[in-house]
């Protein structure tokens, strides 16, 4: 255990991953989602996309064996084990305007749009390059018509997604702060990093 590094509830966390490397992400009580964006260490212009990922994977259910790709059409991760199956990639990183859009508080409330910019910002990363988020654990459900739900995560104590990264990266994960995303309490967010 003593590899694993905590994320603590409504904050975030950015590191380097190189290539080959592994990288695990922990949900240690269930219940919590995590935002993680990707950029190429090399040239941060380069990023994580849902589009070209959906594109092609050609699903918007993304588990074991799919690719993560960026913006330029290059596979950056790719997720070799999944034990809870259900991530989201189709809605943007909480923001204060979600808060105030979505949920009519008005006041100060972390959130991960935040997060991800305060914790990128030594990367020289600014808040208008953050891309969609791949959304792990994040239960996302829709209708025939395309309504979404955001429901409570299906996430148990230590269910875990495990990549392998395709390219040296900047990765950036935080801890939820959205209330529906994470079934109305705050929790954190485990991950370790292994050598390929």
């Amino acid at each position: 255990m003593k590899d694993i590094k905590e994320i603590e509830k409504q904050s975030g966390s950015a590191f380097e991953l190189a290539e080959g490397e592994f990288l695990t992400v922990i949900d240690p009580q269930g219940s919590q989602v995590s935002d993680m964006v990707l950029f190429n260490a090399s040239d941060t212009k380069e990023k994580i996309s849902s589009g070209k990922t959906m594109d092609f994977e050609e699903s918007i259910l993304l588990t074991t064996d799919n690719f993560l790709w960026s913006n330029r059409s290059n596979k950056m991760m790719k997720i070799i084990e999944d034990t809870n199956g259900r991530n989201d990639f189709l809605l943007a990183p909480c923001s204060k305007e979600t808060f105030k859009i979505m949920y009519d508080f008005h006041g100060d409330h972390p959130s991960c749009l935040d997060n991800l910019s305060k914790n990128l910002k030594p990367y020289g990363i600014t808040i208008d390059d953050i891309p969609n988020a791949f959304n792990i654990f994040m239960n996302v459900q829709f209708n025939e018509y395309g309504k979404l739900s955001v429901l409570p995560p299906t996430s148990i104590s230590g269910d875990y997604i495990k990549f392998q990264a395709e390219m040296d990266l900047i990765v950036c994960l935080t801890a939820c702060s959205a209330e529906d995303s994470n079934g109305g309490t705050f929790k954190p967010i485990h991950f370790k990093i292994i050598s390929g």
